[in-house]
């Protein structure tokens, strides 16, 4: 029996790592030191890209910065949910001034597939019911959604960028180098949330940092120390990996001619 890499304890740590890390959604005001972050963003780098070609792009804001870009996107958010609760008049308004309409180079809303929803809504579900959240309560959800472009307390906030020539694979590339940004700051004591909402608005991030234009929005990461709010918890837990599976198709007798031979 071959342990691997790593060894057995080593393989074994590592599997703990991946169950242990969490989407963080409260964060302690701590500023992450910036030779921590630069050890994380060093991992992520050797993320395997096609043909090696890193097609991303990332903006990390902290301190003033990143204030300046939680101000600006909380404006927006502000707008566009003032607009919806104003009906079809507020719509036209939105249309209108544009003030609080989405710019993000990708749509951040829309209707989920069928065959995904179930689990979708079951992980909605559990974690406004931990956070005391009835469905009818507009306010506290609206609330809620707001904390996603404070960045949740978190004092860094991280934007990726994928290279719009690579297709989609540009994008494929930005969620492996992602995940080992995770999970490398999750093995270094830090917290993590991925946030495709922070990609609704692409306009304040251009506004502060210069993303070449071939370079698009594609989301968010906030990062810091998970404070011990009840919320860093929540563990939505995942299906059974064989559920992942695609079932070969059943080849039938009837497709081998009569007669021919069968390989052995």
């Amino acid at each position: 029996m071959h342990d691997g890499w790593l060894g057995g304890s080593g393989t074994r740590a590592f599997a703990e790592l991946i169950r242990a890390r969490r989407s963080v959604r409260d964060f302690l005001p701590d500023p992450v030191p910036p030779d921590l972050l630069d050890a994380v963003l060093a991992d992520a780098s050797w993320a395997p890209s096609w043909s090696n070609t890193q097609p991303y792009r990332v903006a990390v804001a902290s301190g003033t910065l990143k204030d300046r870009l939680e101000a600006a996107l909380c404006e927006r958010f502000d707008a566009a949910t003032k607009a919806k609760q104003g009906g079809m008049l507020g719509k036209l308004r939105l249309l209108v001034t544009r003030k609080g309409l989405p710019d993000g180079d990708y749509p951040t809303t829309f209707d989920y597939p069928e065959d995904l929803l179930p689990r979708r809504r079951a992980t909605g579900f559990g974690l406004y019911e931990l956070l005391g959240i009835a469905r009818s309560d507009a306010a506290a959800r609206n609330r809620q959604l707001r904390r996603n472009f404070e960045f949740f307390g978190a004092p860094t906030a991280m934007f990726i960028f994928v290279h719009e020539g690579l297709r989609e694979f540009s994008v494929l590339d930005a969620g492996v180098f992602l995940q080992t940004l995770m999970l490398s700051a999750h093995a270094r004591g830090l917290a993590t949330c991925a946030e495709g909402a922070l990609a609704t608005w692409a306009g304040p991030v251009r506004e502060l940092f210069d993303v070449p234009p071939h370079q698009k929005l594609i989301c968010g990461v906030s990062i810091g120390y998970a404070s011990p709010h009840p919320v860093n918890r929540y563990n939505p837990g995942r299906g059974n990996p064989r559920e992942l599976l695609i079932a070969p198709r059943a080849i039938a007798e009837a497709a081998v001619p009569t007669g021919a031979r069968r390989p052995p």
